[in-house]
């Protein structure tokens, strides 16, 4: 069996988990440990550090991290979730001289669209341009172009009809405002024909919590594509960090 760690670094919890690579499906329990506060780059780099002890996984095991941050070049160029330190920072690398292990990492939806592509819907649909879309406090994207991912793309941050997208159209947003399904829908369908538009993807996977209730929404979005919920869910993140730390070790 080939197996990697994943670690996913959220703004309330850091979890783990060994994955199956073969299968995109935890061989273990997944170990959680609450982000510090505040969530400084030493303190969270320790904490993966002991969530990787945790596993006592060897040192040749791919270890990767999904970050909520988009990282060009590896760097996070400005920071949400956790402590403002981090911004400017090559996050693998700081990770990995703090903990003493290589550590790949990328970020989060990029993260959850790999796991989809290539232990989900996308494992048989990766050919042309496929984009996968999170639907939650904002919206996340990840654009994959023949299987392979384009990465740090921020297509919740589209300007439409003179709003960033995800101010309108997030799942968030929908609770906040308690806006019905016809009336987020139709948010939903402006969001999405304007993405059609632009990439012309083939294939449209949603993930996110609200694609639990994807029968609610999405048969009625018309569009020029396909468009369907994503199978992993809460494990996105973590298979899709341990994927893309085998497919870097790989290189």
């Amino acid at each position: 069996m080939r197996t990697a760690l994943g670690i996913d670094v959220g703004g309330s919890g850091v979890k783990g988990a060994l994955v199956d690579l073969d299968k995109g499906e935890f061989v273990t329990e997944r170990f959680r440990i609450e982000t510090p506060q505040p969530a400084t780059p030493e303190a969270v780099a320790d904490v993966i550090g002991r969530i990787v002890e945790h596993f006592g996984v060897g040192d040749d095991a791919p270890i990767g991290v999904c970050f909520p941050a988009p990282l060009p070049d590896g760097v996070a160029p400005y920071i949400a979730n956790l402590d403002q330190a981090w911004a400017g920072l090559n996050v693998a690398e700081f990770i990995g001289e703090r903990i003493g292990r290589s550590v790949s990492a990328l970020n989060d939806a990029d993260a959850a669209g790999l796991a989809e592509m290539r232990h989900g819907v996308g494992k048989t649909r990766s050919k042309g341009v496929v984009l996968f879309t999170t639907l939650g406090t904002g919206i996340g994207s990840a654009l994959f172009i023949d299987g392979r991912l384009v990465p740090n793309t921020e297509l919740g941050h589209l300007e439409i009809d003179g709003h960033d997208a995800e101010s309108r159209a997030a799942a968030s947003v929908r609770k906040a405002k308690d806006l019905s399904w016809p009336k987020y829908i139709k948010r939903l369908q402006r969001y999405y024909e304007v993405v059609v538009n632009l990439f012309s993807p083939s294939l449209i996977v949603v993930g996110g919590g609200i694609s639990r209730k994807h029968d609610k929404f999405l048969p009625h979005l018309k569009l020029r594509c396909e468009i369907v919920p994503a199978e992993l869910r809460n494990t996105a993140g973590i298979v899709g960090a341990a994927t893309f730390a085998a497919e870097q070790s790989e290189k």
